[in-house]
Order: structure tokens, then C-alpha cells, then sequence
């Protein structure tokens, strides 16, 4: 047998206070609690919203009908990886169904690149591309129930004053009860690895906290003969 090497790739941003945030979602504020100094152990306190940073969505996200996380199986939050490579699209952009890749089946994760991840940070993170509502419905037509993006959101984020927020591409992923993973990065290098030939499978585990979402540590494990 073929010896192998095995990477795990960290596709989460760090949670820290100040970081982006959607649009109208509670700011992220970390601080000290207790100290060893005074307190003999240091605790921080935490405060941001269950969309903060790298994070997952259940469908009840958009419908209080829909299943929210705690309800959502396990094997939803990981599987083998298929990466959509949509980048060098102009700001805004929808992705269409033209450039899904081969493989999709049920129980995969299907990881859209947009590049956008580089302009995290910045107001230009917000003028992401986007998949088209009749992508999002070929993907679920293939069986996947479980998507990331390297964006804000997997819909068009609207700019400051622009009225056109929609949740298109989320009615249909969660009308089919899948996971999206959001504001993800590192995506690049998963593409290096599939391109290479590399076995890719991601791992997208929330906290476990019930509701509508919650952040997560996302991890790839690339597989690859030396």
C-alpha cells in the first residue's frame, strides 16, 4: 500500500470582538470575566449572536416551522467534500447551475468558493457572489442537504440602503431541510488538494445549542498519497 498523508485544514475565522457580523445581527464583544491575576482561573465572558463567525444554519433559521438544530442528525454536519470553484465572479454575482461540479449525491458537503473569504473584514466582504435560487434547487434536487459558502451568506447580502434583501437560496436549502455553513475561509486550499487528486472530508459540528444556528469549528481532513 501507498503510504498517506493526512492534513487537517482549519476553515473557521477566530470569534473575536469587533469581527463582522451580518448586517443588523448583535456585535461580537469578548472580554475578561474572571483573572487568574484576581480570581485564581481566567474565564472570559462572551457575547455575540448565534450567526456570529464561522457558523452553521438549521432551517429553522427562516421558519419557526422548519427543525431547528438540536433536531437536525449528526450526519448532517459532516461527509466527503465537493467544491464548487466560483471564483473570479464580479461582486454580486449569482453562480449558476452551469457550474455545479460532478459528484453530488446524498451525504455530501458541497463547498462553494467564491474567494471572497480574502476580503473578509472589509466593506467589500458584503458584495459577494451568490448562488442563484435554481442552483440551490439542483443541488437539492441531487440529494445534498448540506452547504458552505466562503461568504457572508449564501443570498445576496444587499448594501447599506439597498432594500433588496431576499432569502431565496435559504427557503429552498432549508425548505429541504439542509445545513448551510456560512463564512467560511480556506476554501483555496481545498481546491489545491481536490485538484491534486487529495481526499477531502470536512467537518462542520456546532455547539450544542438549540435553535435557529450556531457557530462552529470547521475542519477539512485532506487525505493524499505521498
Amino acid at each position: 500500500m501507498e503510504p498517506v498523508e493526512r492534513e487537517l485544514v482549519d476553515l473557521s475565522v477566530p470569534l473575536e470582538s469587533g469581527m463582522p457580523v451580518y448586517p443588523g445581527d448583535p456585535e461580537v464583544e469578548i472580554g475578561a470575566a474572571l483573572t487568574a491575576a484576581s480570581d485564581g482561573v481566567n474565564v472570559q465572558r462572551l457575547h455575540l449572536g448565534s450567526q456570529s463567525g464561522t457558523h452553521v444554519d438549521a432551517p429553522f433559521h427562516i421558519d419557526g416551522a422548519l427543525p431547528p438544530l438540536e433536531d437536525l442528525p449528526l450526519e448532517r454536519f459532516t461527509g466527503p467534500a465537493v467544491l464548487l470553484d466560483a471564483r473570479g465572479l464580479a461582486p454580486r454575482a449569482e453562480i449558476g447551475p452551469e457550474l455545479l461540479p460532478a459528484g453530488l449525491r446524498p451525504g455530501t458537503v458541497l463547498l462553494i468558493a467564491t474567494g471572497w473569504s480574502r476580503h473578509w473584514g472589509s466593506a467589500e466582504y458584503l458584495a459577494h457572489p451568490y448562488p442563484a435560487p435554481e442552483t440551490a434547487e439542483a443541488i437539492v434536487a441531487a440529494g445534498v442537504r448540506t452547504v458552505g459558502i466562503d461568504a457572508l451568506s449564501v443570498d445576496r447580502t444587499p448594501p447599506p440602503g439597498d432594500g433588496g434583501f431576499s432569502l431565496a437560496v435559504h427557503r429552498v436549502l432549508c425548505g429541504a431541510h439542509a445545513v448551510i455553513a456560512e463564512n467560511l475561509t480556506g476554501l483555496d486550499r481545498l481546491l489545491d488538494a481536490r485538484d491534486a487528486g487529495s481526499r477531502i472530508e470536512v467537518s462542520l459540528f456546532p455547539i450544542r445549542l438549540s435553535g435557529d444556528g450556531a457557530p462552529v469549528r470547521a475542519v477539512a481532513a485532506v487525505t493524499s498519497s505521498r
